[in-house]
């Protein structure tokens, strides 16, 4: 605990008895209010870190959002801060730092504060290394902890304490307050010497506030805030009267007066405030309470509001309802659902989401043009629970959540129109995984190339990332290590299944590559071999002399093209290199330096396959062929661009989870390229260019877009930004994965 007399709950009565108005938004909760502004202050004896925790609905969210109002000085220029108990005001500093973690990973989360102070670091360390060696301690406010993570069962609130909240909490410049489900907050506080942190549980007496609760209720029931006209809203005497029964039978959980609230505002008929047992002690008493009052059974109200129970995201698209309320149900449940708004309105709430533009562009290529295409809006709608209390009670109350979460996994994989999953709904797409995940599905999911490529990456790979890696199949562990490029790059759809299509030839699963081809996009390349082959510290092209084995796909020219690699002395099949005058390749900085004992290895151009032939008899392209090219090819410090001469156009781009050695595109468009993981080839698929006429003269043109930012002219076509990098801010860096 903190100091007790500047901490403790032992002034509420004297800031009552002194007449002061209560906060206009929380309506209460002075003593954690005055806990919150000696925090904010500073005060000797006061903690450095507070850690605010309750039961599900106890109201932690309200009091943060209550004490951040104050903190804001913007918005308290709208409070009345001088009717205000004057312990419960913080300062009047700048407001706190106050990363918003819904829906974030803990990875989002750290680069998303680290962009906000504008940190220079590169690496999750570097990170808590800066702010320690800050000079002025830096305040940090994190609501919401447990609604982090795209993925619901993922548990990723957890993780958020381990790897973001706890090292913040370790920081001596840091002053963190945090807003943490219980089970994690003696986690969190545990780490930390018992001067330096404070807990502050909601529901404890020292910090509960029943009167504040009966004014809520109070206000909640008055007319003039909205309440219908009731026998007992109208009379401020009754009213009083009936929030004090609330509250007491609540036993000081505010969602459930809310609820209990909304509930009687949306239908009072035949109820009694004077019946005790009409009064509902829990969440889940107010669902049953107000379905019986409608002439309802219970359960069928449960079962209509399972699917959104279990939605995952901001909500479900209202059209997935009904048919998610059949499976759990097993019945038709359109006529409950069409009836039955006036059972689940004080439960529910719309949500107005943006479209994706991937989904725009998908219904574009689905048939949508023309004026009434141009016409679509921008938002779709969403239908949530209101609280994620109420969707725990609803789960918990089902006889098997598990069957329950299946039978919605398996309605979501039906509602893909022929499994095509380019024309599945967004919703469908992204959040199948963690359905499954939650069903213990998954990974018989993880089979499909389709879903790999239109799932959002940072859901699918927060999905997968919970499952034991033991589980997992081949084309899974595939997907797994590419993610950190798709989500690092926030590529769009074809770059997903072209980054994807090498990384499953990498690891010889070339049916899933081939499949890749097959779903209708324009990939940029086709990979036509790989070689796991540490140590390549230069790669070449050229062709040998004609022999009985010609290669076919190069008819005519009594040459076939090869590829030279300058691989370590004694790698298996090497030969010693000849007298070449090609300039030793560029090498980046953290790449590790060639052995100066190397030699030659033959691969095939076009295919698998060693060639056994002499190396001096490899002949290069000549410079006039060179300059005749089509292509051109420039190189940063992760990346490689393909551009057309003679525009200057990028065609396409290379990403690397690996670093780059050496790189070669020949003039019939073949890209050879090294890294420290190994050697692949890829065949540039877009439309090649005329080509330039021959001279001497011929150069490199200057690109224009070579002057953007490496990720985003490596994934997408000039004048676009990726929604991670933009919403984020830091797209990339030397870990690879700031999504």
């Amino acid at each position: 605990m903190g100091d007790e007399e500047v901490m403790s709950a032992s002034g509420e009565a004297a800031g009552a008895a002194a007449g002061y108005a209560p906060h206009p938004y929380i309506g209460g909760r002075s003593a954690a209010l005055r806990a919150l502004a000696a925090w904010r202050m500073r005060w000797p004896g006061a903690p450095r870190v507070v850690v605010l925790t309750g039961n599900p609905g106890s109201g932690r969210s309200r009091v943060v959002a209550g004490f951040l109002m104050l903190c804001d000085p913007e918005y308290r220029k709208q409070l009345p801060v001088d009717e205000l108990d004057p312990a419960t005001v913080p300062p009047d500093l700048p407001a706190p730092v106050v990363p918003d973690v819904r829906g974030l990973t803990a990875a989002q989360v750290l680069w998303l504060l680290a962009d906000h102070l504008d940190l220079a670091a590169g690496r999750a360390t570097d990170v808590f290394a800066e702010l320690g060696a800050r000079e002025e301690p830096l305040a940090i406010v994190v609501p919401d902890v447990d609604r982090a993570g795209p993925v619901r069962a993922a548990g990723e609130p957890a993780r958020l304490v381990r790897e973001l909240l706890a090292p913040l909490a370790a920081t001596p410049t840091v002053h963190l307050l945090a807003d943490v489900p219980r089970e994690l907050a003696a986690e969190l506080a545990g780490a930390l010497p018992s001067g330096q942190v404070q807990v502050i549980d909601l529901d404890e007496a020292e910090w509960a506030d029943p009167e504040g609760l009966v004014l809520h209720a109070e206000t909640a029931l008055d007319p003039e805030a909205g309440a219908p006209d009731l026998p007992f809203t109208t009379d401020p005497a009754d009213r009083r009267e009936f929030a004090e029964a609330l509250a007491r039978r609540a036993d000081g959980n505010r969602l459930t007066v809310q609820l209990a609230v909304q509930s009687l505002c949306t239908h009072a008929e035949g109820f009694d405030p004077e019946d005790e047992a009409q009064l509902p002690a829990t969440v889940g008493d107010v669902l049953d309470l107000h379905a019986r009052r409608l002439g309802a059974d219970p359960q069928t109200l449960r079962q209509m509001l399972a699917p959104l129970a279990f939605a995952e995201g901001d909500g479900l698209p209202v059209e997935l309802w009904r048919p998610l309320a059949d499976a759990v149900a097993g019945r038709d449940m359109g006529r409950v659902i069409a009836d039955g708004m006036l059972l689940a309105a004080p439960f529910v709430e719309p949500v107005e989401a943006p479209v994706d533009e991937d989904e725009d562009d998908d219904e574009d290529n689905n048939g949508a043009s023309g004026p009434a295409a141009d016409a679509e809006p921008a938002t779709r709608t969403l239908i949530r629970l209101t609280h994620p209390a109420l969707a725990a009670e609803i789960r918990s109350g089902l006889p098997d959540p598990r069957d329950t979460q299946t039978r919605i996994a398996m309605a979501l994989l039906e509602a893909v129109p022929q499994q095509d999953w380019s024309r599945a709904d967004r919703y469908v797409r992204d959040h199948l995984a963690g359905h499954t995940l939650d069903a213990g599905l998954l990974p018989q999911l993880l089979v499909d190339p389709g879903l790999f490529t239109y799932a959002d990456p940072i859901t699918l790979r927060t999905a997968i990332e919970a499952v034991p890696l033991d589980q997992l199949g081949a084309p899974a562990r595939t997907y797994l290590r590419t993610a950190p490029l798709l989500t690092r790059s926030g590529a769009p759809a074809d770059m997903r299944a072209a980054l994807l299509e090498t990384a499953f030839v990498e690891d010889d699963l070339q049916p899933y590559a081939e499949a890749l081809h097959g779903l209708g996009l324009e990939l940029p390349w086709r990979t036509l071999w790989s070689l796991p082959l540490a140590g390549v510290a230069s790669v070449t092209a050229g062709t040998l002399p004609a022999t009985e084995e010609s290669d076919p796909a190069a008819p005519g020219t009594g040459r076939r093209p090869v590829a030279a690699l300058v691989v370590p002395a004694g790698t298996p099949g090497s030969q010693a290199v000849p007298g070449t005058d090609r300039p030793e390749p560029e090498a980046s900085a953290d790449a590790e330096p060639p052995s100066t004992a190397t030699a030659l290895l033959l691969h095939d151009l076009l295919r698998p396959g060693y060639v056994e032939a002499d190396p001096a008899q490899v002949l290069r392209p000549s410079e006039e062929e060179r300059a005749a090219a089509p292509y051109g090819l420039s190189r940063g410090a992760d990346y490689l661009r393909v551009w057309d001469r003679a525009s200057g156009d990028v065609v396409t781009a290379l990403l690397s989870d690996s670093p780059f050695r050496d790189a070669e595109l020949t003039p019939e468009g073949v890209l050879v390229v090294a890294t420290e993981r190994g050697v692949t080839a890829r065949q540039i698929l877009a439309p090649a260019p005329a080509p330039a006429a021959a001279t001497t003269e011929a150069a490199a043109p200057t690109v224009p877009a070579q002057a953007a930012a490496p990720t985003q002219a490596a994934t997408e076509p000039a004048g676009t930004t990726s929604a991670d990098a933009a919403a984020h801010g830091r797209p990339h860096g030397p870990e690879g994965d700031h999504s």
